[in-house]
């Protein structure tokens, strides 16, 4: 595609439909958010994100799948074990969990980010709401998470489930879980929920890496946009191709593994009578409006009409031209050099 504006070019390869794709995700994610939206409810909000140490890290790679059942099942029996406790609510939560596995510079980093609405649903189908701006306390659910965890660990090492490992580093393993705090975080997002649910969504349909942190491939090296957290800077990271390809596949998922799950009264299924009348009668956040195809975008980025995106470097738009995989392509690009693996 080229800017009709500025003159500047960027390529937009035919879509795999992969969902570990960087960019043929979008308007899945689209859909998403606003499945979302039709569902938020007019209460506070709370974005909480667990986060499993890096001891783990081993027994990810090989056994993702007991690994990531159990964070999910961890992260909702804690939480749910907090709502359903008198003092503070009383009743069933809900959740939205979205799984993350990476950072910026790409190495295995396994969390869950969390999206609960401010209130439980009761025994006798009314409403509780929460009191302030205070969920649960977050060292109680550090703890309690990390013997959710560890249990449902143990629970798998007695079914066989690790196979392959060694158990003397089971032992060792799990004591060291044990002894060492787990970072859990929780932060009220009383005004911006909407912007979060599209925060959420950067995560529910792609993985890893989006084509503009790629920065070049110069001798079989990439070289790609990096952003400390320790000092909030935007730094260059070189990575070997084999080593950035490596930390690309460590974030595939199984095939059968879903990332997003729902658990307790929220979203309100479809059907589902669960919620008091009163509950399902508020007046839900009316949609943001979609840009027409005339609008002028306020900011770089890419705007959601048909066919026309931003341009990255001047914000103007960009043509962009539809063809079908049997017609002919008049300027084809360059054949890419191919990165040789070394071989053992």
């Amino acid at each position: 595609m080229r800017c009709d504006r500025c003159g500047a070019e960027q390529p937009r390869y035919r879509s795999c439909g992969d969902r570990h794709c960087p960019q043929c995700q979008g308007r899945a994610r689209e859909a998403w958010c606003e499945r979302q939206r039709a569902d938020q409810l007019p209460v506070p909000y709370f974005h909480l994100v667990f986060t499993l140490p890096h001891r783990l890290d081993a027994w990810v790679q090989s056994h993702p799948e007991v690994i990531y059942r159990a964070l999910f099942r961890s992260t909702w029996a804690t939480l749910d074990a907090f709502a359903r406790n008198p003092k503070p609510l009383g009743g069933q939560l809900g959740l939205t969990g979205v799984l993350h596995t990476w950072g910026q510079n790409l190495r295995r980093h396994v969390h869950l980010y969390c999206l609960v609405p401010g209130g439980a649903l009761s025994k006798e189908r009314t409403r509780v709401p929460v009191k302030g701006s205070y969920l649960f306390p977050v060292k109680a659910l550090s703890r309690r998470f990390r013997g959710q965890m560890v249990s449902r660990l143990r629970r798998a090492i007695q079914a066989n489930e690790f196979a392959g490992i060694d158990p003397g580093e089971v032992s060792r393993i799990r004591d060291a879980l044990m002894a060492e705090e787990w970072v859990v975080y929780a932060k009220p997002c009383l005004q911006y929920t909407e912007s979060v649910i599209g925060y959420l969504a950067r995560y529910t349909h792609r993985i890893a890496i989006s084509n503009a942190r790629i920065l070049g491939l110069y001798d079989d090296q990439v070289s790609l946009s990096d952003r400390d957290y320790r000092d909030g800077q935007h730094k260059t990271l070189t990575l070997d191709a084999p080593e950035f390809i490596r930390r690309f596949l460590l974030h595939v998922l199984p095939k059968w593994l879903m990332r997003v799950r729902h658990y307790g009264c929220w979203p309100i299924p479809v059907g589902c009578s669960a919620w008091p009348i009163s509950a399902r009668s508020w007046p839900r956040p009316s949609p943001s409006p979609r840009p027409s195809k005339t609008t002028s975008p306020s900011r770089a980025g890419p705007v959601r009409c048909a066919g026309v995106s931003a341009c990255a470097r001047c914000a103007g738009f960009r043509r962009v031209a539809r063809l079908s995989a049997a017609h002919p392509i008049a300027d084809e690009p360059p054949t890419p050099r191919l990165l040789s693996l070394p071989t053992e």
